[in-house]
């Protein structure tokens, strides 16, 4: 699905990668044309898009009434748009859904880092991705919409090894801006706040994710 060529021509340069691959694995689809429509917390069975006009079809039939996730990394439609003529076709193009959906990601890092305090302690790291793909999926982090949240703007960089972990049913189950009863709550939600240790400034953080999935 995803070569190292992509990921570097098309890939938010702030993220590795390693990390790239896994946030597709974990929150994204093998497909392109995917779109996911989700109402009430519900999922929508919609065809399944043969062509990029029948999947923008799809996306603008549903956009407005439910939460619609496309594409490769199930990037949430109609963002910032307030009219559907807006949407663009480059959401069911693999190179920009990519570039779109990293750069989002990258964003929602950067809000849950900043919750934790941009912490140096690298045993709270692999907690930041975990929530950081929680909130992706959710569309939520503490409280905070996190598409329409304001861009802390700390820059957070993030090594991983390049063994990636699979995340089962990425393909049909994502969870969306509104759902938020199939996963399962962020750490945030029950670390105490003295994990919150250490802080830096406008200085580049960077993040050792080694420790994930680790028991």
């Amino acid at each position: 699905m995803l070569d190292a060529t992509m990921i570097q021509k098309c890939a938010d340069p702030s993220l590795t990668p390693a990390i790239v691959e896994q946030f597709v694995q974990r929150a994204g689809s093998s497909d392109p044309l995917a779109v996911t429509v989700k109402a009430g917390g519900r999922l929508i069975l919609v065809p399944k898009a043969k062509t990029p006009d029948e999947a923008m079809e799809l996306i603008r039939q549903y956009v407005g009434q439910a939460v619609v996730r496309v594409g490769i990394t199930q990037v949430p439609a109609g963002v910032g748009v307030k009219d559907v003529s807006e949407l663009k076709s480059d959401l069911v193009h693999a190179c920009e859904n990519l570039r779109l959906g990293t750069g989002m990601f990258a964003k929602v890092v950067r809000i849950v880092a900043k919750w934790y305090g941009n912490p140096t302690d690298g045993q709270v790291f692999p907690q930041i991705f975990e929530d950081a793909v929680y909130a992706w999926k959710t569309g939520e982090f503490e409280g905070v919409s996190v598409f329409r949240a304001e861009d802390p703007g700390v820059s957070v960089k993030m090594i991983v090894p390049p063994v990636v972990e699979q995340d089962l049913d990425t393909d049909t189950d994502t969870d969306t801006d509104t759902d938020t009863d199939t996963d399962a709550a962020p750490a945030s939600s029950t670390l105490k706040e003295s994990e919150n240790s250490g802080r830096v400034g406008a200085a580049e953080m960077r993040i050792d994710l080694s420790r994930i999935g680790a028991k």
